[in-house]
């Protein structure tokens, strides 16, 4: 699939050629993770049907699991009214999305049971991420 493509042409890329993507679980409604993705890894999407960023930090292409396993199996893309912000509707191979083990990369919530208020983790590790990343 060519990164021409004319349908790419109608997201409204940032100024650095991206576009913020939210992953969310098509069974449960879950929201998994927020990444970035560039014209080439939208087309490798649509074209793979599996999850593909772009990584900002490592300034490449990142297939979603490709260390892990744990992909991301594309049924839906959808683009907001604005038409910068993309949304996948995802099965996520393997229960874990997030690099700490845990279901969803939205593991931390806020509460205000302490003082000013502090950040709680409230989801468990379902994998210890070591058993899974070849560092």
């Amino acid at each position: 699939m060519s990164v021409k493509a004319k349908w790419l042409n109608k997201v409204k890329w940032d100024e650095h050629g991206l576009v913020p993507v939210i992953a969310q679980e098509a069974a449960t409604g879950d929201v998994l993770m927020f990444a970035w993705m560039n014209r080439e890894a939208l087309a490798r999407t649509v074209e793979l049907g599996q999850a593909v960023y772009w990584s900002r930090s490592r300034k490449k292409l990142w297939h979603k699991g490709e260390e892990s396993g744990h992909t991301q199996k594309v049924h839906e893309i959808r683009l907001d009214c604005d038409e910068d912000v993309v949304l996948l509707k995802v099965e996520q191979v393997g229960d874990i999305a997030c690099h700490t083990g845990r279901h969803s990369c939205f593991f931390q919530k806020f509460s205000r049971d302490q003082g000013e208020g502090e950040w709680l983790a409230v989801d468990p590790v379902l994998k210890d991420p070591e058993s899974f990343y070849n560092k």
